[in-house]
């Protein structure tokens, strides 16, 4: 099949009379290119035949033409008299800027399918990107963004510039170099992300995507560079606004194709660089970080592990991230334990015995802090488990055994000013049990079972049912028993700085954390199992109460609570 000889020369003959500023003209070039863009949308050798003519001086031509009267538009400078009354001048600007915007959409669509997947067409068109870059600078204005042509118009011309580089590396890094390198308000990127569209959001996202395909040198710019971590805090904003899309929607396709971009950078052992790139000197973790963390989360809980080189591949990358999941750990846990302490030391004095004494004031970022320390705990689990598995899957089983030991090795092993992360989490649990007091049945318990009437002695803390707080104790008691999983040295760090106490203390519902006692019981199974001495601990403890049918330990009478 070959482009009709017929739509050639209606083409021809259309560009012959077009005239930018007689908008009469302008429809019958619409007409011809739209013709043309159908027929080459089906044929790769119409797109051949065609792209080795001079179309390109032609079109070359008409892109100077439409960027020139589309940007003197907008300065106000036409060639009208100015004699007609306001309301005839402003129904002509309307009617002229549509007409711009439909030549726009009508040039795009024609190029987008013109290159498509004919490199020699492709380099042709780029040489006119930088005119394609001031047209999405203009569509992508605020005003333009509400407006349903323009709107077509920017989506139409990313799937064009998208085409345009599409498989021809060396247009793509020129690409990619160049806008990395603009200055932030002429990074047409950042602000087609910024587009309410979701169809703009799936074209501009998928065009990042092949821009990073299969090149760490690309990703890498894109989380070291202030202009990359700028588009990447733009690209978080879209997928907290895109999770909830409904399912096969074009929002829920970018949302996919934007998880496949922040999966690329994870692989590409890049997540530490872009964590560090979103901080902000006044916050110990921002709401885009939090949002990174949340999509690592959930990469790690779906990586599929179906051969030994996809194993070995998940095993490096998760030994990439041990030390930025450590150094975090490490960094919220001790803001999290200096704000708790502050906020128990200004507490409100009171008459309650069973130490349900609510904080006076609680730290805005604590929430926060806590919402990120559960993701982090998670993630840790997560490879840690991984590495587990692999090492009982059969395949490659030294490689797999000694990765195993490494991950669980590693965080029982890592320290920060001295201190285990294994000491760091009982300590940051014992002080969450005073901190935040169980829910159970809807009412808090207080440290000795007893259901307390929290508006009978002090108000709650401000913010204290705050959902950032969920299920932080269940998971740290779970992180807590994978540490200590047949290690006897772990065992024996954990007896000595009262984790035992700790985790027995946990054994209860709590509705802020589903399952926690059953996570408590499984950390208290691992603590004893073939220790003499930690066993001997619990036995001392062992008399000092029971469990009633909710789930609530109750004192022994006579019994001295350690």
């Amino acid at each position: 099949m070959s482009v009709h000889p017929q739509l050639i020369a209606r083409f021809k003959e259309a560009c012959s009379i077009f005239e930018i500023n007689a908008i009469d003209t302008h429809s019958d070039l619409c007409r011809a290119l739209d013709a043309l863009a159908a027929d080459l949308a089906k044929d790769i050798q119409a797109r051949k035949q065609l792209g080795a003519g001079d179309v390109w001086t032609d079109l070359s031509k008409l892109w100077k033409d439409l960027v020139h009267a589309q940007l003197t538009f907008w300065d106000g400078d036409d060639s009208d008299d100015g004699q007609d009354d306001g309301s005839t001048a402003s129904a002509r600007e309307k009617r002229k800027q549509s007409s711009l915007c439909a030549l726009c959409v009508s040039f795009a669509r024609f190029t987008r399918n013109l290159v498509a997947g004919v490199p020699a067409n492709q380099v042709k068109a780029f040489e006119n990107e930088p005119i394609i870059r001031r047209l999405l600078h203009y569509y992508t204005s605020w005003s333009s963004l509400q407006d349903e042509e323009a709107t077509l118009a920017a989506r139409i011309l990313t799937q064009m510039l998208s085409n345009v580089v599409t498989g021809n590396e060396n247009l793509i890094s020129t690409l990619w170099e160049t806008y990395l390198n603009l200055q932030e308000d002429q990074v047409v990127l950042i602000r087609l992300l910024t587009s309410p569209d979701s169809r703009i959001l799936l074209a501009v996202l998928t065009m990042i995507a092949g821009c990073l395909h299969e090149s760490r040198t690309r990703t890498k710019l894109l989380t070291r560079t202030a202009i990359g971590a700028r588009i990447c805090v733009t690209m978080l904003d879209d997928m907290v606004k895109l999770y909830d899309a409904d399912e096969a929607s074009d929002g829920a396709r970018a949302f996919d194709v934007g998880y496949s971009i922040f999966t690329r950078i994870i692989e590409s052992g890049l997540m530490s660089d872009l964590y560090v790139k979103l901080a902000m000197s006044d916050e110990i973790v921002t709401p885009h970080q939090s949002t990174l963390l949340k999509l690592l989360d959930s990469y790690l809980q779906s990586a599929p592990i179906s051969s030994p080189g996809t194993r070995s591949r998940i095993t490096r990358m998760h030994a990439r991230l041990c030390p930025m999941l450590s150094n975090l750990f490490f960094a919220l846990s001790t803001y999290a334990q200096r704000a708790i302490r502050k906020s128990l030391r200004h507490s409100v004095p009171g008459t309650n015995s069973d130490g349900l004494v609510p904080p006076a004031e609680l730290d805005v970022l604590l929430p926060k802090v806590c919402e990120a320390l559960v993701l982090v705990a998670q993630c840790i689990i997560t490879i840690i488990l991984t590495a587990q598995s692999h090492s009982e899957g059969g395949l490659g089983s030294a490689v797999n055994t000694a990765s195993s030991e490494n991950a669980h090795s590693y965080f029982n092993q890592v320290r920060f000013e001295g201190v285990g992360l294994a000491e760091s989490l009982v300590e940051l649990l014992r002080l969450l049990d005073r901190f935040l007091p169980r829910i159970n049945f809807g009412k808090p318990v207080g440290g000795t079972g007893e259901s307390a009437d929290i508006t009978q002695t002090a108000a709650p803390a401000p913010g204290i049912d705050n959902p950032g707080f969920n299920f932080l104790k269940r998971d740290l008691v779970r992180l807590l028993g994978i540490l200590c999983n047949e290690n006897r040295a772990v065992q024996d760090r954990l007896r000595k700085c009262g984790g035992i106490e700790v985790v027995m203390n946990l054994c209860a519902i709590d509705d802020r954390n589903p399952y926690l006692r059953e996570h408590a019981i499984f950390a208290l199974h691992n603590l004893l199992k073939d220790n003499p001495a930690n066993q001997a601990v619990v036995e001392e403890i062992k008399p000092m109460g029971k469990w009633d049918d909710n789930g609530i330990l109750r004192d022994t009478p006579g019994a001295v609570r350690k």
